[in-house]
């Protein structure tokens, strides 16, 4: 394998970031110095050495995560510190404890946040060296087994509290809502003191918090990334204003530099603008989730890869860590592309995000016919490596621990890998994608090895997937039990469904679901689409030829009365699947079994009961492992087993507060195979915990992880800070939206002697026959040569739910402009994106608005049309309007290959296409009638009188003024009162 750096040297020079790497025993590589430019943040080799630096202004790292790309300046994510949770193969692997960011803007605020770094660094040695002073038995937690030889300088964990510096993502515990989402899980002390605060929400208070205002963002954002938090005793509750940019002290040597660079700073776009005040959120936020010790990495083993997908040795040898990496488990991947870019590969550390555990325990053998026994278990990480460490240096058959040679030593390794696709968090991300990727989707792997991981000794894997249910459907975060709402055709959730499992056959083999959702309740419903698009596929014919299997435990109803051991009864149920698929074993560097299918398991979560599920099943496979190994355990009644349940239930709490905030529910039952009152009250804790996070923390960290993971573009920072919310950036609007014009045509479009020129989806009031009646809806407009017909579109059953038809002779007037509709956040406001269109009609002939009222099924059947229907008619000479909103050329902040995004016009073009379109076919009808009705009378039609036709206007639908006078008391109070709480 081609050499990948474990340690490196960060310093700022002059010209740029420099990167040294380090070799053993902290002697300079000869691997060279990367450089990071300051001004255009360009990645090269260096021939400047760190080493001559003043030793105080740089900082040791144990591997890159990536380059974080705000507005006009860019930071280094670094791991600041690691732990060793386990060791495959003599391996060891990490859990990253803290990271660092340095911000590339220029060598002093390099230095500035390196310095504020090696002082949190010192500040967490103390306070671990004084922990380990005052209790004597937390020796275990020594640095010398949680970091290698070489990296004693470095403390092993981070102390509970410090200050850390604001321009590296420094924060207080509990001073964001992300905090409370990672650590403090759900404290209002920020809401409570800026609520009751005297000095309440100055204009520097909100810049403080991250909010834009209409003040010089510039000088904020300066403020924010150069300035460092004060010291605990300088701590109040405002903060001072510091100097402008321009009035702040330059270091020698650097005057007319800054003087350059402040005459060439470029004006900020918007989008620039908002993602600049919010800079300083979004790196607290970076900071807090990559140190929340739920990210794991290994410089030696392929952690990403189950057993069964381990590349060979030999192919591995040239090729580096990270093309062998499953993308589908690259969490920095996105981040980290700029060093692959530059040919950096020996910087270019994977991580993965979940969960990794170990643990060495003994099983005794009687000499009788009585049944092993668990004699010995190691009680933490520390004492599983030292163990391994032992046990791979002794001679074979001496590797006991014990007197007893007739117990025998085993390794169990813990291994989940959260998928990158559709990742996020509970509510927000939900079912399943265009692509067939579900939220939630994780991998657990169960190695039984021995400590030696000698190669005559047997390997044995077991692979479990969670994932959520893949249909299109979603929940409230607002509602305490949300009930899950189904949208898209039965034909739009068949093709998911079946990109869905077809991806899970062509990666594991055959599937078996375990579906746990409750078969009454708010959960039915979904819980019987599952079920019936399980049986569809199957009736025709399965995928390549495999039918899925799928069983239906309704976990509440069965286990009700705390009776969780009657998970047994479904045990029971799947045993016949689950033996034939087996499991995969590996003996003398070959595999000799591989496991031929896997159980998919589902909740709504997929987090408490499925965990619940899953490691009962791994339970059974261990037992069953064993067992082919001559020992008969019972994981059941055997005291000695405890620590298999608590490595179970720390595998559940990891994912669980990935995707919920909070640890797992029925933690007590996975813990300790029972369940009690103190069990349930402590569930009730939690999911409070939860609705609180889902209302008020998840939709800022859901926008980050998206954007950390590529998913979306600098513009999803714009849309949140203007609704502070999220959009599902994995859904493609484009092709839903261009499906719902093919149907409108279809159902819409009678007349056989009417020609489509053109369809749109566009943006309308919910009242017809007004301008401004909230909330705006999506709509199609379609355009004959005959007649406009505006449909109202049901996007949940992908059906028309009504339509009314203009006649392009009936139009009056047609004027376009902009179209204000909200004045709550500054991208409502803007009259480059808030156009609109409005038509002025006056029907002169029978004219009806037609509203479908079936409630699943709206193609019209010719027999049955007319029962189908309702009428409304619509009084001749009766002035009426239709206005339209144009939609954003692209419907998120989707980040999206160029060649994508070809073609794609602004909301201004877009309308003026529109309006263009309607006054050309209206002209086109208005000539070809009066030359029909001149032949009819005889008259001759080779020249006209003059231009006539519709006119095309230009002026304002609603103009700011406008909308800021109309919009009401409490619709503002309740925009500032959730500003205010999410702050």
């Amino acid at each position: 394998m081609p050499n990948l750096v474990r340690k490196l040297i960060i310093c700022a020079a002059a010209e740029g970031l420099l990167l040294q790497p380090v070799g053993q025993r902290n002697q300079v590589s000869n691997s060279p110095v990367v450089k990071i430019d300051y001004k255009t943040h360009a990645i090269s080799p260096s021939l400047h050495q760190s080493q001559d630096e003043d030793k105080n202004e740089t900082l040791e790292a144990h591997g890159i995560i990536g380059l974080l790309k705000l507005a006009s300046t860019s930071y280094l994510v670094f791991i600041s510190r690691r732990e060793q949770v386990a060791q495959i193969r003599g391996k060891p692997i990490y859990v990253i404890t803290d990271v660092a960011l340095i911000p590339l803007s220029s060598k002093s605020e390099a230095e500035k946040a390196i310095l504020q770094a090696r002082k949190d660094l010192s500040k967490d040695k103390i306070s671990t060296t004084e922990a380990e002073d005052t209790d004597e038995e937390d020796e275990t937690r020594s640095s010398t087994v949680a970091e290698e030889t070489n990296d004693d300088d470095l403390p092993a964990t981070p102390a509970p509290e410090k200050a850390l510096d604001q321009s590296v993502g420094s924060l207080k515990k509990s001073s964001t809502i992300v905090s409370n989402v990672i650590k403090d899980k759900g404290r209002y002390g920020r809401f409570a003191e800026k609520w009751f605060s005297k000095s309440g929400w100055s204009a520097t208070n909100r810049r403080n918090q991250g909010m834009s205002s209409e003040e010089n963002l510039t000088r904020e954002q300066s403020r924010q990334a150069i300035g460092a938090l004060p010291d605990d005793k300088q701590e109040e509750e405002t903060i001072a204003e510091p100097p402008a940019l321009e009035d702040r002290p330059v270091p020698e040597g650097n005057v007319q530099e800054a003087e350059v660079e402040s005459q060439q700073r470029p004006s900020l776009s918007h989008t620039e603008s908002v993602m600049q005040a919010l800079t300083p959120r979004i790196v607290r936020a970076t900071k807090l989730y990559f140190a929340s010790k739920s990210f794991y990495f290994s410089y030696d083993y392929d952690i990403s890869r189950s057993l069964s997908r381990q590349e060979p040795v030999a192919t591995t040898s040239s090729v580096p860590l990270f093309k062998r990496f499953d993308p589908l488990f690259f969490w920095n991947r996105s981040l980290i592309n700029p060093f692959v870019e530059a040919g950096q590969n020996g910087l270019v550390l994977p991580i993965i995000q979940g969960f990794v555990g170990q643990r060495a325990f003994a099983v005794n053998k009687p000499d009788d016919d009585s049944a092993a026994k668990i004699v010995e278990a190691t009680k933490d990480a520390n004492e599983t490596i030292e163990m391994q460490e032992k046990a791979q240096s002794s001679t074979p058959g001496n590797e006991h621990r014990s007197e007893d040679h007739n117990s025998k030593d085993f390794l169990l390794t813990l291994m989940s890998r959260r998928s990158v696709k559709r990742a996020g968090l509970r509510y927000l991300r939900r079912g399943v994608d265009d692509e067939g990727c579900v939220a939630n989707s994780v991998e657990t792997e169960q190695i039984l090895s021995t400590p030696s991981w000698r190669s005559t000794d047997k390997v044995f894997s077991f692979v479990q997937i969670r994932g959520s249910i893949p249909l299109f459907f979603s929940q409230s975060p607002y509602s305490f039990k949300p009930i899950p709402i189904m949208y898209g055709s039965e034909a739009t959730n068949q093709a998911a469904f079946k990109k869905h499992f077809s991806a899970v056959l062509q990666r594991y083999g055959n599937v078996q679901i375990t579906s746990l959702v409750d078969k009454h309740g708010t959960e039915v419903k979904i819980g019987e689409a599952f079920e019936q698009h399980t049986k569809l596929m199957n009736d025709n014919g399965g995928l390549n030829d495999k039918s899925i299997g799928f069983e239906w435990f309704d976990f509440h109803s069965e286990c009700r009365g705390m009776k969780f051991e009657n998970v047994s009864i479904l045990m029971n149920t799947l045993r016949p699947a689950l033996s034939s698929y087996g499991w995969t074993i590996q003996e003398n560097d070959k595999l000799t079994s591989t496991q031929s299918g896997v159980l998919r398991t589902n909740c709504m979560d997929c987090l408490d009961r499925t965990n619940v599920v899953q490691s009962a099943t791994a339970g059974g496979a261990l037992q069953a492992q064993l067992e082919a190994l001559g020992l008969s355990i019972n994981l059941q009644t055997d005291p000695g087993t405890s620590w298999f349940n608590n490595l179970w239930a720390d595998n559940g709490d990891a994912i669980s507060r990935q995707y919920a905030g909070t640890a797992a529910l029925k933690g007590d039952f996975t813990r300790t195979r029972k369940r009690n009152l103190t069990g349930a009250l402590t569930d009730f804790s939690l999911t409070l915990n939860r609705y609180y996070n889902n209302i008020f923390g998840d939709y800022f960290l859901q926008t980050c992880i998206d954007y950390w993971l590529g998913n979306a573009g600098p513009t999803v920072f714009e849309e949140f800070e203007t609704d502070m919310m999220s959009q599902d950036y994995a859904l493609d609007m484009r092709r839903v939206r261009q499906s719902a014009i093919e149907t409108c045509v279809r159902i819409v479009l009678e007349n056989p002697n009417e020609d489509m020129v053109a369809g749109w989806t566009l943006s309308c009031p919910h009242e017809a026959n007004t301008l401004r009646s909230l909330p705006f809806e999506e709509c199609v407009l379609l355009l004959t040569d005959a007649a406009l017909y505006f449909c109202r579109f049901d996007w949940n059953t992908e059906k028309v739910g009504s339509y009314e038809r203009v006649d392009l002779a009936d139009i009056d007037g047609l004027h376009h402009g902009v179209y204000i509709t909200s004045t709550l956040g500054p991208t409502h406001l803007d009259e480059k994106k808030n156009v609109g269109f409005a038509v002025r009609y006056r029907p002169h002939g029978e004219a009806m608005v037609r509203t479908n009222t079936r409630a699943l099924q709206n193609e019209k059947a010719a027999s049955k049309a007319d029962e189908d229907e309702v009428k409304t008619e619509v009084k001749p000479s009766e002035s009426r309007v239709l206005a339209f909103k144009a939609l954003p050329p692209r419907a998120s902040a989707r980040r999206e290959s160029n060649s994508d995004g070809e073609g794609e016009i602004s909301e201004v073009d877009l309308v003026q296409h529109v309006c263009g379109e309607i006054k050309r076919v209206a002209a086109a009808a208005l000539a070809k009638q009066s030359a029909f009705d001149k032949s009819a009378e005889g008259e001759s039609a080779e020249e006209g009188e003059g231009e006539k036709g519709l006119k095309v206007e230009e002026k304002d639908i609603i103009s700011v003024a406008e909308a800021k006078r109309s919009t009401g008391y409490l619709e503002s109070l309740q925009y500032s009162l959730k500003k205010l709480v999410w702050s």
